[in-house]
């Protein structure tokens, strides 16, 4: 299995921490020459790889750690996604609900990725607690995750374990989804909940 992370601002390297504390190679990419944020890609650790958005969508599993405004531009990368899991980790706060026909954002984004399995999830929380160690205090750092494929969500759920998350699992996108979605100016109830599980 092949991991890529779309986007390397805050949350992108956030992301990008989670996989080099456990070892796990990753690509990252943005819109820019690798070259200019490979000295942060770097920084985090070696399996870390910068690479172009080309390259990188190549993987199986892409996590979106764009702005909500840009996902279009990053699902026209291919013609299809079929056969690819995409992790929605954008929020669409500040955009007018109109704009997204009255669904949530991740229905609009599962759109824009053609053929794709799509889960929303890790976007609940802020990059600078995404970024942590999520061994904590004898306990696991949350991550919810919510997919209209059960099967997508399972593996996702998978990995975040391997990642050293506890995953939640909130159901459909229509439902437990909009628990982590921003809407217009108002945010779901678990966004920015930072909840630890106790086995």
């Amino acid at each position: 299995m092949s991991y890529a992370i779309i986007g390397f601002g805050k949350l992108g390297q956030a992301l990008a921490k989670a996989f080099a504390r456990k070892g796990i190679e990753v690509s990252v990419a943005t819109t820019r020459d690798p070259e200019s944020f490979a000295a942060d890609a770097a920084a985090i650790g070696p399996g870390i790889i910068p690479k172009t958005l080309a390259q990188a969508i190549e993987a199986d599993i892409v996590f979106l750690a764009v702005r909500y405004e840009s996902h279009r531009e990053v699902a026209k990368a291919l013609p299809t996604w079929k056969g690819k899991t995409i992790i929605d980790v954008t929020n669409a706060y500040g955009v007018p609900p109109e704009e997204l026909g009255g669904q949530p954002s991740s229905k609009v984004v599962a759109q824009a990725f053609a053929g794709a399995r799509l889960v929303k999830g890790f976007n609940h929380l802020v990059a600078a607690v995404l970024g942590q160690d999520p061994a904590v205090q004898g306990g696991r750092r949350v991550v919810f995750l919510a997919s209209d494929d059960d099967a997508a969500a399972t593996e996702i759920g998978a990995l975040a374990e391997n990642l050293g998350f506890s995953p939640v699992k909130l159901g459909g996108l229509s439902e437990g989804g909009l628990l982590v979605q921003a809407r217009g100016n108002s945010w779901g109830q678990l966004i920015f909940k930072d909840l630890i599980k106790f086995d």
